[in-house]
């Protein structure tokens, strides 16, 4: 249990530490898209001296599917939504709609997996999913005096969508090539395509040093470390028993960013967010 709340806690720093190294749309500091690859980049390394060092094996032409769909959820589409969604909204806002992972997660292995699901998850996903909307909804009027999504909520919900799909594909060859393995070769496997594009998109104006340490974060422990501690803790304890754990998710996230980024705790925002994650824990005890 230990393992999986240090593993939730790693990735919940992820949402200030991004928006920390994407900066806003007034104050800009690394792109998105050289977050994306640097991060991945520098987990890919990591992990090819943990492959070496544990002398893993080649995954067989049976893996190497899903781990490439892995590679284009979790090592891109997610981080790259995730940094442009952050230059236009906090990382509190960003933690009610990424709250709605874990029933996607759920709905993507039901999808892809072939397995049942009660009427009472599909109802509590909606449930979840129409809160989400609506706390959007209400910040939009709140900004901008419009009712409608913003650009930002559709990001999130499509790096939502992509980190779920990720992690069932990652899921499906976790049994034969082993949990930390898994990451390290979604990682090394994404290399060919990172490593060159954070070359390509290397900053050519200053950037702040909290950028910098942004980045370094999401790339050693979003990325890679976290996992270690997720999974490990998922085997040890039991993956019903641990996962309970995602639930104190966005509020990590949410406290995460105040001495951070200096962001308000805003009632609204932590209502929100309670409503979902409640949403969530009945979901995932009828799933």
């Amino acid at each position: 249990m230990w393992l999986g709340l240090l593993g939730v806690a790693i990735f919940a720093v992820t949402l200030p530490m991004t928006r920390l190294a994407t900066g806003t749309a007034e104050a800009p500091q690394l792109s998105p898209w050289f977050v994306t690859f640097g991060r991945a980049t520098l987990a890919g390394a990591l992990s090819i001296v943990f492959l070496l060092l544990t002398r893993a094996p080649w995954p067989t032409p049976a893996q190497r599917r899903p781990l490439a769909l892995a590679v284009l959820g979790n090592a891109l589409g997610f981080p790259l939504l995730l940094g442009f969604a952050l230059r236009l909204v906090n990382s509190s806002h960003a933690a009610v709609v990424i709250a709605l992972l874990p029933l996607a997660t759920a709905a993507a292995a039901a999808w892809v997996m072939h397995q049942r699901a009660r009427l009472g998850f599909w109802l509590s996903a909606g449930v979840g999913a129409g809160l989400v909307v609506l706390y959007s909804l209400v910040r939009a009027q709140q900004h901008s005096g419009g009712f409608a999504l913003e650009w930002a909520d559709l990001l999130l919900l499509g790096a939502v969508l992509l980190a779920a799909l990720g992690y069932v594909y990652g899921a499906q060859v976790t049994p034969t090539l082993g949990a930390e393995r898994v990451i390290c070769w979604i990682c090394v496997m994404a290399l060919p395509v990172t490593l060159p594009g954070a070359l390509l998109t290397w900053p050519q104006q200053p950037i702040a040093t909290s950028a910098w340490l942004g980045l370094l974060y999401v790339g050693v422990f979003s990325m890679w470390a976290g996992f270690f501690a997720w999974f490990r803790g998922l085997a040890l304890g039991g993956t019903l028993r641990v996962s309970q754990m995602q639930l104190l998710q966005p509020f990590l996230s949410i406290l995460a960013a105040m001495p951070l980024l200096g962001e308000p705790l805003e009632l609204l925002t932590l209502g929100f967010a309670l409503a979902v994650v409640a949403s969530v824990f009945i979901g995932k005890r009828l799933s």
